[in-house]
C-alpha cells in the first residue's frame, strides 16, 4: 500500500482508508481490488498519462492493485488481427480488471482516436467472455485550456455502451500543463482534490459490486434467448 508519504498533496488528517470490512461481506470476495488505467496521449510529456500515473499512487493507497496500459504500438482496429502481441496484452488486462480508469485529452471537442482506438479493441464479447461488461469505470479528462467536459461525457458514452458501471463522479483538469509541477506531479489544487473523490469512490462502487455483477446484468432478453437456443437442440435430438 502507498504510504501517505508517496501523496504530499493530501491532508493526511483528513483522508481515511476505505473501510473494507464494512463493505465486503463473509461471503464475497477478499482480494485486493483490481483496476485497469487507459491514457490517451503518447506525448513524451503526455498530461493524460501523468493524470493516470496520479491516479494510480492514490489508488494504492485505498489498497487496489493497478495496472497502467502504454498505448504505444498499439494498431489501429482493423489493421491486423486480434492475435497482435498489444492487442493480446490490452485484452488480458481488461479480463484481469475489476474496475478501469479512462483518461483523455480533449482534441477538437473529443476523446483522442488513441483512448478510442484502445477500447475499439475491447470487443463486447470474445466468444462467451464479456470483457467489460460488469465493471467499473470512472473517466477523467485533461484540458489545454478552459475546464471542458466533452471528453469525459463522450466516455460516459462510451463506458454504457460496454455495459460497465461508470461512476458518479469525474475529474476535468483545465490548463493542464499548469497543473503538474517540475517532477511531474500534479500540484495541491481543487483538482487534485476531486482526483482524490473519483478514485476513492471508484474502489467503493467496485468493492460493493465485484460479487454482484453477474446478477445485475442478468438480462430477461438474453435468458429468452438462451432458452429458445436450448429448446431448438432438444427439438433437433427428439427428430
Amino acid at each position: 500500500m502507498t504510504i501517505l508519504n508517496d501523496l504530499p498533496n493530501i491532508d493526511g488528517e483528513v483522508i481515511a482508508e476505505i473501510d473494507q470490512k464494512t463493505l465486503l461481506q463473509p461471503e464475497q470476495t477478499q482480494h485486493p481490488v483490481r483496476i485497469l488505467l487507459l491514457y490517451g496521449s503518447l506525448r513524451q510529456r503526455s498530461f493524460s498519462r501523468l493524470a493516470v500515473q496520479e491516479a494510480e499512487r492514490i489508488l494504492k493507497f485505498y489498497g487496489a492493485e493497478t495496472k497502467i496500459f502504454n498505448p504505444e504500438g498499439l494498431p489501429l482496429p482493423d489493421a491486423t488481427d486480434d492475435q497482435h502481441p498489444k492487442v493480446q496484452e490490452l485484452r488480458e488486462l481488461a479480463a484481469w480488471s475489476e474496475g478501469m480508469v479512462w483518461c483523455s485529452p480533449e482534441r477538437h471537442g473529443a476523446m483522442t482516436g488513441i483512448l478510442k482506438a484502445q477500447i475499439d479493441w475491447l470487443p463486447l464479447s470474445i466468444g462467451a467472455v464479456r470483457p467489460t461488461q460488469g465493471k467499473t469505470l470512472a473517466v477523467m479528462q485533461v484540458c489545454g485550456g478552459s475546464q471542458s467536459f466533452n471528453a469525459v461525457n463522450q466516455m460516459r458514452i462510451l463506458g454504457r455502451w460496454m455495459r460497465m458501471f461508470t461512476i458518479p463522479n469525474q475529474s476535468s483538469i483545465a490548463k493542464a500543463w499548469l497543473e503538474f509541477d517540475d517532477n511531474d506531479r500534479l500540484k495541491p489544487s481543487s483538482f487534485y482534490d476531486r482526483v482524490v473523490d473519483v478514485m476513492e469512490e471508484l474502489v467503493k462502487f467496485t468493492l460493493l459490486l465485484r460479487d454482484r455483477k453477474e446478477y445485475l446484468v442478468d438480462r430477461y432478453s438474453e435468458r429468452k434467448e438462451s432458452a429458445e437456443e436450448f429448446r431448438k437442440r432438444i427439438d433437433q435430438r427428439a427428430e
